[in-house]
Parts: C-alpha cells; structure tokens; sequence
C-alpha cells in the first residue's frame, strides 16, 4: 500500500534526523482506522519529541518539507509535558485522537492520557462556528462554478461530520459513531434534515453521482443544517443567571 510505505519512510528519515530527541510518531484520523479516502483525507501525523526549541525543529525541517512535498500537512509537533498541559483546551482534538490512532514509532503517550471535558461545549460551538463562517466565505467565492460548490462541500464534510460526533458527546453519547450513523442520530435527537449530509456522504464514498443532483440545492439545505445544529449547541448548558436582588444580597448591595 503506498500510503504505509510512505508513513514508513516518514518515520526513518524523522528518526535519522531527530535521534534520541524523537519520543514517539502517531498516525491518527481516517487513515488510522483504515477509513482514508485519497482524494478528501489527510496522513495525519503527530510528533512527540523531548526538545522543542527552534534549533532542534531545524533538525527535522528537511524531513517535514519532503513530507509536505508529498501533499500532506506537516505532523503537529509537541512535547509529552505540553500533551497534558493542553488537553484541557484541544479536548475534541485528543477525544478524536485516542479514537483512532496507530503508533508508527516509540512511546504511547496517547494512551493514558486523561482529557478534562469541562470547556468541551464550549470549544465544540467556537469550531462549529468558525467553520460554518469559513464555509460561507468559500461558498461566496464559488459563483456559478458547479465543481467547485461540490469541492467545498465535500472537503469541509468531514470537519462537519467530527463536529456532529462531539454534540452527540455533549448529548450524552459516548461511544464513536461512523459519519453516517452519527448524522442519522443527531439528526433525530435535534430534528433537522439531514439530506444533504447523507448525499454527500454517499457522493464521497462514490455510492453515488453527484452530477445527478442540483448542487445549488444540496448546498443549502447543508448550509441551514449546520447553522441549525450550531444554534441548538448555543443552547446547551446555558446556566441559569441569578436574580438581581439575589446578587445584591451575596455581594452586601
């Protein structure tokens, strides 16, 4: 397979330039769990080294520009200790990540690491909102141009579809769901349509053709979904504010 001969070189070179410095390499996402689709997916890597310092990132500079050269991101670079100090604040990105993850090399930091959901909601609506105000932009710059509508949709469908798992986290449902089954349900707890998701889901996995469908038609019924599931977690956990008297009284007013 070429992609694991890849993820194979990647890890020689990082080890020959990186030495007792390289902890550990991660593989995480699709291509973990052996979901990756070449065409919408990404060879998502992540590093663990015990210097960070910008001379020994120029160690491994070269390594990470001839991956790059390939198409691929470059790895996300950390520390052990900067793992736990952040897992407070990425906890949808470790949740995800000790989902679906393969160490290629060293250590499994991964394993044993406890990731506080108490900004959870919080982070999973700043996402929900960041891309659905990205999706706008890219939508505005389509025009009439049918192939780039359907590139938009069907590259953002998967940030769309880990955001969904995580309001399902936040309902209450623990266990991982694939995109499909995670869609299907959230779509019957929040009641929204969810069309649109599901025919891009099919397009992608090219069960489907999306030339037999109105683009601009599954266009917006994606958009006003996301902009429905984005207001539904606005509503979650909203505390309860006090009266003002009651504040007045605590604070000796």
């Amino acid at each position: 397979m070429a992609e694991e001969q890849l993820l194979n070189e990647f890890v020689e070179r990082v080890q020959g330039a990186a030495g007792e410095d390289l902890v550990s390499v991660v593989l995480y996402g699709s291509a973990a769990q052996g979901d990756f689709h070449p065409e919408y997916s990404d060879l998502n890597l992540l590093c663990f080294v015990r210097d960070s310092s910008f001379v020994a990132l120029a160690k491994i500079a070269p390594v990470i520009d001839w991956w790059h050269g390939k198409k691929h991101r470059p790895p996300l670079v950390l520390t052990p200790d900067e793992l736990k100090a952040s897992a407070d604040v990425f906890s949808i990105e470790f949740t995800d990540m000790k989902q679906r993850y393969r160490i290629l090399y060293g250590e499994d930091l991964l394993r044993g690491l406890d990731v506080p959901m108490a900004h959870h909601r919080e982070q999973v609506e700043y996402e929900l909102r960041e891309k659905l105000f990205l999706l706008r932009q890219h939508l505005l710059l389509t025009g009439s141009d049918e192939k780039k509508l359907w590139d938009v949709m069907l590259h953002s469908l998967s940030s769309f579809t880990t955001l969904f798992r995580h309001v399902l986290i936040e309902l209450g449902e623990p266990t991982r769901k694939h995109s499909r089954e995670a869609v299907a349900e959230l779509s019957e707890r929040l009641k929204f349509d969810d069309l649109a998701f599901l025919q891009l889901l099919d397009i992608r996995a090219k069960k489907s053709d999306r030339w037999e469908l109105r683009a601009r038609d599954v266009a917006s019924r994606y958009l006003k979904t996301i902009e429905q599931v984005a207001t539904a977690v606005d509503t979650m956990h909203i505390p309860s504010q006090p009266a003002a008297n009651d504040v007045s009284k605590r604070e000796g007013i």
